[in-house]
């Protein structure tokens, strides 16, 4: 898996157009429920110069859903019916950041676009496994998909 920064070195214009679709904006979560089932929230996803995070309150269902299984996709919000201005996911792995510097940094980029975190939230990085886009034109979808040379082997480890 890839941090943001990874992604965006290897695919410049899809993760600008990913950035583009995400920063500073409502975005939908999916995680994985005890049961198997999948759990959907709305979070708010937060830049910095290396990677992709999302902060919430450490009771959460979806902080719950991560440390017990870090498989995600998150989904951008779009306009309108007909797709908007396009459409961005992605999907891979979250870990917890423990580090006080990386939680600060993820703080103040938050402030900087509005958001106002509380020091109780945690932070979970999402490394990327696999990002795609969809623009809608007038000639139809247009769809650009990356994904990770990495071999799955089915471990969910960040390395």
């Amino acid at each position: 898996m890839k941090t943001w920064a990874q992604f965006a070195e290897e695919s410049p214009d899809l993760a600008a157009f990913g950035k583009a679709r995400l920063e500073g904006r409502i975005a939908y979560l999916a995680t994985i429920r005890p049961s198997g089932a999948p759990r959907l929230h709305p979070v708010s996803p937060v830049f910095t110069a290396n990677g992709l995070f999302v902060y919430m309150s450490s009771g959460s269902p979806k902080a719950s859903d991560l440390r017990r299984d870090p498989r995600y996709s998150v989904h951008c919000s779009v306009e309108d019916h007909r797709g908007g201005q396009g459409e961005f996911l992605i999907s891979g792995c979250a870990f917890e950041t423990v580090t006080g510097n990386q939680r600060e940094e993820v703080f103040r980029q938050a402030r900087i676009i509005g958001r106002n975190p509380l020091d109780s939230y945690v932070v979970f990085e999402f490394r990327i496994r696999e990002a795609a886009a969809t623009i809608y034109g007038d000639s139809g979808p247009r769809r650009t998909i990356w994904k990770t040379e990495e071999v799955d082997r089915g471990n969910l480890s960040a390395q």
